[in-house]
């Protein structure tokens, strides 16, 4: 190879047989459960990537170019533009991605001092999951618990949206929504339906500990999960809209929680 070279680095070419691993793992859910690994791509993913999470890190020369002192020890394969151009879940990718092993949280230790929880049936958008996620960050979210009809959290898509809140954000997929709502109520946690039969605003309620379910985006929360909660709420409506997006009624239930803890951490200062 000519030209310019990284000093840390030496070109070594791709083989087909890891070429097309890397696509199965981009494209496959068995294989990045079976795995335990998944992708992320992009300079910011790179950077709050935790090196001792990461399997092995792919750039181009370009980018090796560009980024020499953010990149020193971290390359572990150079590839042409072709390639990654291959490789990548974008159409314009930025030469850079990551192989990560996947995060491991166990339900019991996630739910056992939370205040906050989103529960999500059958969400099959992955954009509208990693929105949620991200959100869920913002909100200050303890978890995240998934049926097995969601998509999976490490689609690519849903990694993107997340923007990197996948890295920190705790998440478990249960078999059992029922189970996992008793566990929860066990520790003392209320359960939220957001359901058009709700008789009181999604403003209304006192949240303290608190899980709202949300479910699928054309036909929401099954009878028999609706069944669990403890109270119904309502998001309401203006026009001829019956309900919103999965992600925002998340997103209004989150913050809606995080502002009244916010007013309660105000109150208690104050006396």
């Amino acid at each position: 190879m000519t030209g310019w070279v990284h000093p840390v680095l030496y070109y070594r070419g791709m083989t087909a047989k890891k070429v097309k691993e890397l696509i199965k793992l981009r494209d496959d859910a068995p294989t990045r459960r079976e795995s335990g690994l998944y992708i992320v791509e992009g300079i910011k993913m790179f950077l709050e990537a935790d090196p001792d999470e990461t399997v092995e890190t792919i750039a181009t020369e370009a980018f090796l170019k560009e980024h020499s002192e953010i990149c020193a020890g971290r390359i572990t394969e150079v590839v042409d533009d072709a390639l990654m151009k291959r490789l990548s879940d974008t159409k314009t990718p930025q030469g850079i991605m990551c192989v990560m092993r996947q995060k491991s949280y166990r339900q019991a230790d996630m739910i056992a001092n939370g205040k906050l929880y989103m529960i999500l049936e059958d969400l099959r958008d992955p954009g509208n999951l990693g929105t949620i996620v991200r959100t869920g960050e913002g909100a200050g979210v303890d978890g995240i618990i998934l049926n097995r009809g969601c998509v999976d959290i490490y689609n690519p898509k849903t990694i993107r949206s997340t923007m990197g809140s996948i890295y920190r954000v705790p998440f478990v997929y249960t078999d059992s929504i029922a189970d996992t709502v008793r566990s929860m109520k066990k520790e003392g946690i209320r359960i939220y339906a957001a359901h058009l039969k709700g008789k009181c605003d999604y403003d209304e309620p006192d949240y303290d500990r608190s899980a709202f379910m949300i479910g699928n985006e054309s036909k929401g929360l099954k009878e028999e999960t609706v069944s669990l909660a403890d109270e119904y709420v309502l998001i309401p409506m203006s026009g001829k809209v019956e309900s919103l997006n999965a992600s925002i009624a998340a997103s209004l239930l989150m913050y809606e929680h995080r502002k009244q803890q916010k007013n309660k951490a105000e109150k208690c200062k104050k006396q």
